[in-house]
């Protein structure tokens, strides 16, 4: 299958997901072809299934199938430590994101022809092609911590026949001296919302992420900056992104004191069960606190925030340090059942100077 065939195999692919819904976006696909941008040698990461290397001179086949195929693909590990292709050992720490993410987040950004774009994350240079290919290359200005990550992608944008402006930078800190922006697209998870982002949006324009707060998972966010200098804007969607690398989720502390022994109230999987809109609930009324779990076999849960932590095993409890994790994650769950058990798409955020809030139906109703 040539590369035309193949990407509007998988323009048709997200188009029948819902995720590409605007032609423009099926014109881009087509202008800066996604197989540019794959390494010769990396790591396909699906989500549900394990992942596999990729190689383009070993198994071409595979290496085209992997480079339309709707999955993020591994660029980089360790922050360019250790040697990419072997994505089983290792933390993920830049990828060409699966092309039905992207979409869904261009979209959501929704650019007008000629705006100009900030775009957090460079990466691969994907999206700042496909930015280029919308707006125009004098439009986009893209920012990128890493600087063999950026290098390649220079060299992918050229190969694409696209040059945006490519800088060299800490992206929390946006580009203020091309500001203002229309648009401000972002390539990583974030906890904290920038102030800078906002600052550098003109009124009425758009700041587009995906946030990922310490209680997973992630949510797609759209903010629009009023007058004010105040951006808010509601949930539309889940997201699930490497980490901006000044907000990566802090260790977990060590303890070997006695703990606090208790019994949960209720089963702890009805509470880490119970949906999306828990999740936002949770993660606005403990932002700072952090969360895993195992499903794999009996159910586990690890909570840590600062010098406390807790751990349940089935309802079993133990806690340590200044705070009572379990019992604030228990107070949060029955102030949502409360409320009604609302969904995801009735709260929203709002970013001030002063710094977040999550709100539930309207911005003046702050949930912390």
């Amino acid at each position: 299958m040539n590369p035309w065939r193949r990407v509007e195999a998988l323009a048709d692919e997200l188009a029948g997901n819902g995720e590409l819904t605007d032609k423009v976006w099926r014109e881009a696909l087509h202008a800066v072809p996604r197989h540019l941008f794959v390494p010769a040698v990396a790591w396909v990461n699906p989500y549900e299934a394990p992942g596999y290397r990729i190689d383009r001179e070993r198994d071409p086949d595979s290496w085209w199938t992997a480079a339309y195929a709707d999955l993020s693909i591994i660029t980089q590990l360790d922050d360019g430590m250790t040697e990419l292709g072997g994505g089983s050992s290792g933390d993920y720490t830049s990828s060409l994101s699966a092309p039905g993410a992207v979409v869904e987040f261009l979209e959501l950004l929704d650019p007008y022809d000629g705006d100009r774009v900030l775009e957090i994350g460079t990466g691969t240079g994907w999206t700042a092609g496909l930015l280029s290919h919308r707006v125009g290359d004098t439009n986009v200005t893209s920012v990128e911590i890493d600087q063999a990550v950026l290098a390649v992608a220079a060299t992918n944008l050229k190969e694409a026949g696209y040059a945006p402006r490519l800088v060299h930078g800490d992206g929390e800190k946006g580009r203020p001296e091309a500001a203002p922006f229309d648009r401000v697209h972002v390539t990583c998870g974030v906890v904290t919302v920038p102030y800078a982002w906002v600052e550098q949006t003109r009124p009425g324009g758009t700041i587009a992420f995906p946030w990922m707060p310490e209680f997973e998972p992630g949510h797609k966010v759209s903010l629009t900056v009023g007058r004010d200098g105040t951006a808010t804007g509601r949930f539309s969607g889940g997201a699930r992104y490497m980490m901006l690398r000044g907000q990566r989720t802090p260790d977990s502390p060590t303890y070997e004191g006695a703990y606090r022994k208790r019994e949960a109230t209720l089963d702890p999987r009805r509470i880490f069960r119970s949906g999306y809109g828990f999740d936002v609930a949770m993660a606005g009324c403990l932002p700072d606190v952090s969360v895993a779990t195992n499903d794999g076999g009996p159910f586990e849960v690890w909570l840590w925030a600062g010098g406390s932590g807790a751990h349940l095993s089935g309802s079993d409890v133990r806690q340590f340090g200044d705070r009572s994790l379990w019992d604030e994650v228990e107070g949060v769950f029955f102030r949502w059942v409360g409320w009604g058990h609302p969904e995801r798409s009735r709260f929203g955020m709002t970013v001030t100077a002063e710094g977040q809030h999550i709100w539930l139906d309207l911005p003046d109703n702050p949930i912390a």
